[in-house]
């Protein structure tokens, strides 16, 4: 029986296709700006390896997008619905490659480009806090900030359910379209904004035509499995812990079983060495009960 799978915006195979794909660049600008809230005037989305490719050559597809905005600033996206809790340790080492690696020899740092990293997030890295959270470096005096030039967002879905009232910003019309939370609340954000209409159109076909499905299918599976790995390899690790415990459990109560039977017998003036024959403790442990 052919297994069927509701494949999400969130599935990164199938969010890449629609924020990156070329052709789409107003898309991404729009969902861009609502999330950093500046005027972008151009955007270009760096070329990648072919993405089936990509998916047959990885452990597991984490298809990120990065684009440059008004010549300068870069920009990485990327999607995450397994939490493997190391989210910061990973921003901080992707960011930090795209800050190093954007000079070329011999310029200066001064020239280095502002990076930003926006994670999006089917769970909730924060247990406090908005569902949309900014992270810049600052100084310890007055909190100000050292530069702008470092820049992380988390977008955590769940937050943005659980909270999710009427819409009041850009950023929420799009939460609307990502989550897919219901058909009424996608509705409303494509009648306020064009471009969540043609983000639709585009998922509707994604999910609908079979060769693209096929291949967004594989990524879903790809994260399923490695999720029932996960949880799999924990509950693996809790039965080994219980089976240690019982095994322990036992040993423990057999040698105070052995200490009560050795007890009685010091009581009797039995030699210590009989009663290590006898029992199995040790003399040192006899002589301290």
């Amino acid at each position: 029986m052919k297994e069927e799978v509701q494949l999400k915006v969130t599935n990164d195979y199938i969010f890449k296709r629609i924020f990156a794909k070329r052709g789409n660049e107003s898309i991404l600008k729009d969902l861009l700006n609502a999330i950093l809230g500046i005027k972008i005037k151009k955007i270009e989305v760096m070329a990648e390896a072919n993405l089936e490719k990509e998916i047959e050559t990885r452990k597991l597809g984490i298809l990120d997008i990065k684009a440059i905005l008004n010549n300068d600033t870069i920009i990485d996206i990327e999607i995450q619905i397994i939490n493997r809790h190391n989210m910061i340790e990973r921003t901080l080492y992707y960011w930090s490659g795209l800050y190093y690696n954007q000079l070329r020899k011999g310029e200066e740092y001064q020239e280095s480009k502002r990076v930003i990293a926006i994670n999006i997030l089917d769970y909730n890295e924060f247990l406090e806090g908005p569902y949309h959270e900014i992270a810049k470096l600052r100084r310890e005096y007055m909190y100000r900030v050292l530069t702008d030039k470092m820049e992380i967002h988390f977008i955590q879905i769940p937050k943005f359910k659980k909270y999710r009232k009427d819409m009041k910003t850009k950023l929420d019309m799009w939460m609307e379209f990502i989550s897919q939370i219901d058909k009424e609340g996608v509705e409303n954000a494509m009648s306020k904004n064009k471009e969540i209409k043609k983000a639709q159109k585009e998922y509707e076909y994604l999910t609908g035509e079979e060769n693209e499905r096929r291949i967004a299918f594989l990524m879903d599976k790809a994260l399923r499995d490695e999720k029932s790995a996960y949880v799999g390899g924990k509950q693996e690790g809790i039965k080994e812990g219980l089976k240690e415990g019982i095994k322990l459990g036992r040993k423990d109560g057999e040698q105070k079983k052995q200490e009560e039977i050795a007890k009685n017998m010091k009581k009797k003036n039995m030699k210590v060495e009989l009663i290590s024959e006898i029992t199995g403790l040790t003399k040192k442990q006899i002589e301290n009960l």
